[in-house]
């Protein structure tokens, strides 16, 4: 079994890229022979969909493929024989970064088969995940209906693939030393605390994931 954890972060060692090593741990913990891959999307050069509809066309060598060869090809031609994908992004403007956007452009768009059910041509319906880390407490989060808009991308990961599992880690904290910054709309104590008591919780709870996303290949068989 192959499991990824596709990074829509820019960094590498901070709270996405933590908290989806804690989930590829819990998966190697549910199944001792999985073998596992963080992927920072921010190595890789491509764009986005650039609507030529090669993997539409009828007849065409790209039917059900992304026509656009990049950087992206060979890596989605890897995820897409995976068992187990989870994708996890800090939240930008209410939203999932532009690099994991335009990602998904490119990884869903192709499978969507654009017949009376918006089928997918998608090779494996592995089980997904998906972890949000961002600045806003939850009650924010909740208040402003954050999940409203991050439901639309985890829709189509469900069309292509099965529903997400859904992680949302909060109040993060953003900076080694606040004092270089601009940020007196937060409190460093407060965050500084939080982090301490609330980010083992939220580690906790994404190796949890890991092990649920192995299980759910046991229980189908995979």
């Amino acid at each position: 079994m192959t499991y990824y954890a596709v990074n829509g972060s820019p960094r590498k060692a901070n709270n996405t890229a933590t908290i989806l090593n804690h989930v590829l741990e819990g998966v190697r913990e549910a199944d001792p022979q999985a073998q596992t891959e963080l992927i920072h999307l921010y190595d890789y050069d491509y764009t986005g969909c650039v609507s030529c509809f090669g993997c539409k066309r009828l007849g065409g060598g790209s039917y059900g493929r992304c026509a656009v060869r990049d950087a992206l090809s060979p890596l989605m031609e890897r995820l897409a024989d995976a068992d187990g994908l989870v994708f996890g992004s800090p939240v930008y403007f209410h939203g999932i970064t532009g690099k994991l956007r335009m990602f998904f452009e490119r990884f869903l768009f192709q499978y969507l088969v654009y017949d009376a059910d918006y089928s997918s041509l998608a090779p494996k319906k592995m089980p997904t995940a998906f972890v949000y880390t961002m600045n806003v407490p939850y009650e924010v989060m909740i208040a402003d209906r954050y999940p409203d808009g991050f439901s639309r991308m985890e829709l189509f990961i469900q069309k292509a693939f099965t529903k997400p599992e859904v992680l949302y880690v909060n109040d993060t904290y953003q900076f080694r030393d606040y004092a270089k910054y601009k940020v007196e709309c937060f409190s460093e104590a407060h965050k500084a605390r939080h982090r301490e008591h609330q980010f083992p919780i939220d580690c906790q709870k994404a190796f949890e994931l890991g092990q649920s996303l192995a299980a759910r290949n046991d229980r189908n068989g995979g």
